[in-house]
């Protein structure tokens, strides 16, 4: 278990530090602007620069993970594909290749011969990461042959790209900006379907004394009986009202209906990791999200966490219209084994049905309630 979570530590960081680097690194930089369109796109360059950084991220963290647990590799998953077309008819398969030249040559293709920007890529990919991993030796090891893993390279990407700061944000959430784009990933059983480890890193997380960024993690373990984080300690807030986070695009009926539970205390936020992770540290009670547009790999690492902590993730369409089944909420939590055989291919691992994210039993049975009127209106 201890091996198992520094390795996907490491990979957290080694992609935060990638992520950092394209803001930093002017070469890197100028790719991040947005892609040309039309007659000024350029046909040579496979694609634009904001999805390649993903699908590098994501393929370091195979890598990695598949490096020191091989029987892993057919069973972690993500967002993006690794294979681009370009406008000429090629196809090219990004890939950490063995040696750093090999996988400086390979970017090299995928960005028109931009050697200067393909090495810079390469240098941080072939990192060596050390970090003290969390003394975890007297837990009882979780079988590899049972689990897989979720991993999404840059939650939050367009606020990524954009690069704003927001200064006067409200009680410690960020409505946008760059402190919402995290790393997730997530490990579950692929019996049950339950997520029993994940790690969360916000690659922007402060500045330091020489002006640069610094990020910070968060993991969490539920399996069996076994519960750990390694979230800070929560002075609990004296307040009537829940406090409650959720996209500034939700529909009106929802917001109406909750706002009776939480009055002011009303959130707004970019990314289904960040608005997790506000709901892991107890910025807010819950995050509440009723489109299908939130999948597999946005929840994995942060419902983890959430059951370590004693709450979790549930299906919010399920939680509204059908009985409680008993579990650990009485609701449908998220599972991650299946996906929906129905969906069209994309959405496929879709979290149809909308979620509620909560660290309660008591705040989540009131913000069903509450739901339940208008149930009607949005399903």
């Amino acid at each position: 278990m201890a091996s198992i979570l520094t390795t996907l530590i490491c990979a957290s960081e080694k992609s935060a530090n990638i992520a950092r680097a394209c803001k930093r690194e002017e070469a890197l930089f100028q790719l991040l602007i947005e892609e040309k369109k039309g007659p000024d796109k350029n046909k040579k360059f496979v694609q634009d620069f904001k999805t390649l950084a993903d699908v590098i991220i994501q393929e370091v963290i195979k890598n990695d993970i598949a490096e020191k647990f091989p029987e892993l590799a057919p069973h972690i998953a993500g967002e993006e594909s690794n294979k681009f077309a370009n406008g000429l008819g090629e196809t090219i398969t990004v890939k950490v290749c063995k040696t750093e030249q090999g996988t400086a040559e390979l970017l090299s293709k995928v960005l028109d011969g931009n050697l200067k920007a393909a090495g810079l890529l390469a240098k941080c990919i072939h990192e060596d990461i050390h970090i003290d991993g969390p003394d975890l030796q007297k837990l009882t090891d979780i079988p590899i042959d049972t689990i897989g893993i979720w991993i999404d390279p840059i939650d939050s990407t367009n606020q990524y790209i954009k690069g704003q700061l927001e200064e006067n944000f409200k009680d410690g959430i960020h409505t946008y900006g760059l402190k919402s784009a995290a790393v997730l990933i997530g490990v579950f059983d692929r019996n049950s379907g339950q997520p029993i480890m994940g790690v969360i890193n916000i690659p922007f997380n402060e500045v330091d004394l020489n002006l640069r960024w610094r990020g910070k993690y968060y993991w969490g373990i539920s399996y069996k009986d076994i519960n750990i984080h390694s979230v800070p300690k929560q002075i609990p807030a004296h307040h009537n009202q829940l406090s409650i986070i959720m996209s500034s695009s939700e529909k009106e009926s929802i917001k109406k209906a909750l706002a009776p539970l939480c009055g002011e205390r009303m959130y707004y936020a970019c990314g289904a990791g960040y608005k997790g992770l506000c709901t892991i540290l107890g910025l807010a009670d819950a995050y509440v999200f009723t489109e299908d547009t939130t999948f597999k790999w946005d929840t994995c690492a942060p419902h983890a966490i959430l059951k370590s902590l004693g709450g979790g993730i549930v299906n919010l369409a399920k939680a509204l219209t059908e009985p409680k089944d008993g579990g650990p909420s009485g609701f449908p939590e998220l599972q991650y084994k299946q996906p929906d055989e129905e969906a069209k291919e994309a959405e496929k691992w879709a979290n149809t049905g909308g979620l509620v994210a909560y660290r309660s039993q008591e705040h989540l049975e009131a913000i069903i309630n509450a739901l339940s009127l208008t149930v009607g209106t949005w399903l």
